[in-house]
């Protein structure tokens, strides 16, 4: 229940607080090489961390193949689905928003990076 309150909590803060984003997938693509060390978008490989290879649109923690930790497992399980919303808001702090998960990164703290990197993954998610 904390993970669906705070989720709700978090999404209603990024989308009332922020302002839209234009979103430029050239952009993305550059902030994305952050990521590249453990995941990988263009193809549906998992590395360290899932593919995100149609990662939108997907329930959380349920990629195949990939040894999810229990939190990302539960979050998925509570109705986390990744689109706009959820992205920003766990690409800001991973950490914050699913409480034990195993991506260790600290998050992205600029908007239009976010906005950026989604467009890049909105490529691979169709």
């Amino acid at each position: 229940m904390r993970i669906i309150a705070l989720f709700i909590v978090l999404s209603a803060t990024t989308f009332f607080a922020s302002p839209s984003q234009a979103q430029d997938a050239a952009a993305g693509e550059k902030v994305f090489t952050k990521c590249k060390v453990c995941h990988v978008a263009d193809q549906d490989q998992n590395r360290i961390g899932p593919s995100l290879n149609g990662v939108i649109g997907r329930v959380a923690g349920t990629h195949p193949g990939f040894t999810y930790s229990p939190a990302m497992i539960a979050a998925g399980k509570s109705g986390v689905k990744w689109d706009e919303s959820t992205l920003t808001t766990y690409l800001h702090a991973p950490q914050a928003m699913v409480k034990g998960t195993k991506m260790t990164f600290p998050g992205l703290k600029d908007d239009k990076d976010i906005a950026n990197v989604i467009a890049y993954l909105k490529q691979f998610s169709k």
